[in-house]
C-alpha cells in the first residue's frame, strides 16, 4: 500500500462556483480520515474524484508514485483497487449474504476454494459468518451494512471509502456500527477515507479530521489537536460545542489562555482596542464562585449532567455544564478554566 495524494485539486461544475477548489491533502498509509463538513461543502465531490467516478478539472491524484487521474486522464474506478461503501448499502436483494460479499471476486474471475476462503474470512471480520445463506431482507440495517464492509474487505483494496454510511441508522446501531468500523479498520489494515457531516462520529472513528467548507480545506489535524487547538472561526464553530466570544484582545501572543487572561479581557471588552475570537469549551466553564455575572438563559438535562446557556453582561453567548441544577433566570458568576485564542 502506498500514500494517497491530492495535489491542488479542483473541480468545477459550471456552476459558477466551484464545487472543490485547490484542496490538496496527503491521507497516510493506514490512515483513517475523516472528511468533515456540512452539506455542499465538497466532500463527497472529493471522495467521487478519489473513486474514479469524476475527474478533477484541475490538479492530480496519486496513489504512491501511480498517477489516478488529473484534468486531461482518469484510472478507471475497477483499476484503483478502492473499495467504497455507500450510504444506501448497495446491496443485491437477490443473492445470498455470501454472495453479496464475494460478487467483486466473482467479477475478478476468482472462482473455487480462493473464492470461498476469502468470502469466509471476510464474514468472520464483520461477524456474519452464520448469515451467510440469508438474504439482506433478513437482515438489520447495522447487519446489511457490515455485508457492505465485507464486500470491500473480500479484494484487499488499498483505499476503502464511506460515504456518509451511518446516516440511515438509529444511534443504537451507529455506536454498533462505529466499533465495526474501527475493527474492520485495524484488521483490514486498509486507508479508509470516511465522508460525513456528523462531527461526533468523525472524532471517534478517524486518526485524522479534514475540515471543509465552500470546497476548501481549513484543516487536517488529529481529532484531539483540532478539537483543541482549532485554527479559525469556521472550524471552532464545526468542532465541538464551544462558543466562540468576541473579546479585548489579550496582551501577548499565547493562544492558550488561563482565566487570569480572560477575566482581564472580558472586563477589558467594550473600551476599545483590537478584538479577538476566542473559543471557550463547556467544559472549561465553572458556574458558580468568583467570576463575571451571567444570566442563565436556558437548562437542558442531559441525563449526567445539565447543560447550560449563559448571557454575559454584553449578550454574548457562553455554554456550561453543571452537575448541579440550574434555573433559566438565574443570575450567577462564571469563571473560564481555558480558552483557546483563533
Amino acid at each position: 500500500m502506498a500514500k494517497l495524494t491530492l495535489n491542488q485539486v479542483s473541480k468545477d461544475f459550471g456552476t459558477g462556483r466551484a464545487a472543490v477548489s485547490g484542496l490538496s491533502l496527503d491521507v497516510r498509509d493506514g490512515g483513517f480520515l475523516a472528511l468533515l463538513g456540512p452539506s455542499g461543502c465538497g466532500k463527497t465531490t472529493v471522495l467521487r474524484m478519489i473513486a474514479g467516478f469524476e475527474t478533477p478539472t484541475d490538479g492530480s491524484i496519486h496513489l504512491g508514485e501511480r498517477l489516478l487521474a488529473d484534468a486531461s486522464q482518469s484510472l478507471p474506478p475497477e483499476r484503483r483497487n478502492m473499495a467504497m461503501v455507500f450510504q444506501s448499502y448497495a446491496l443485491w436483494p437477490h443473492m445470498s449474504v455470501a454472495d453479496n460479499a464475494g460478487y467483486p471476486l466473482k467479477v475478478r474471475g476468482v472462482k473455487g476454494e480462493a473464492y470461498h476462503s476469502k468470502v469466509r474470512e471476510a464474514l468472520a471480520t464483520v461477524r456474519l459468518s452464520d448469515y451467510a445463506d440469508r438474504r439482506p431482507a433478513d437482515l438489520s440495517g447495522g447487519q446489511r451494512q457490515r455485508v457492505a464492509l465485507a464486500r470491500c474487505l473480500v479484494t484487499s483494496p488499498d483505499v476503502v471509502l464511506l460515504d456518509e454510511p451511518l446516516a440511515n441508522l438509529d444511534r443504537h446501531l451507529k455506536q454498533e456500527m462505529e466499533e465495526t468500523f474501527r475493527e474492520f479498520h485495524q484488521r483490514s489494515g486498509a486507508t479508509m477515507i470516511y465522508v460525513t457531516h456528523d462531527q461526533s462520529e468523525a472524532m471517534a472513528l478517524a486518526t485524522d479530521v479534514a475540515v471543509m467548507s465552500e470546497g476548501r480545506l481549513l484543516q487536517v489535524a488529529a481529532p484531539a489537536e483540532i478539537y483543541a487547538r482549532p485554527e479559525g472561526r469556521m472550524v471552532g464553530g464545526l468542532i465541538g460545542r464551544g462558543a466562540i466570544l468576541r473579546v479585548a484582545s489579550p496582551a501577548g501572543d499565547k493562544r492558550q489562555l488561563d482565566w487570569d487572561v480572560m477575566r482581564a479581557a472580558l472586563e477589558a471588552t467594550g473600551t476599545g482596542g483590537d478584538m479577538s475570537d476566542i473559543l471557550v469549551r463547556p467544559e472549561d466553564v465553572v458556574i458558580g464562585g468568583e467570576g463575571v455575572p451571567a444570566l442563565v438563559d436556558s437548562v437542558l438535562y442531559e441525563g449526567e449532567r445539565y447543560a447550560v446557556k449563559l448571557l454575559l453582561g454584553d449578550g454574548q453567548i457562553l455554554r456550561a455544564f453543571s452537575r448541579e441544577r440550574v434555573s433559566a433566570g438565574d443570575n450567577v458568576m462564571v469563571a473560564v478554566r481555558s480558552a483557546w485564542r483563533l
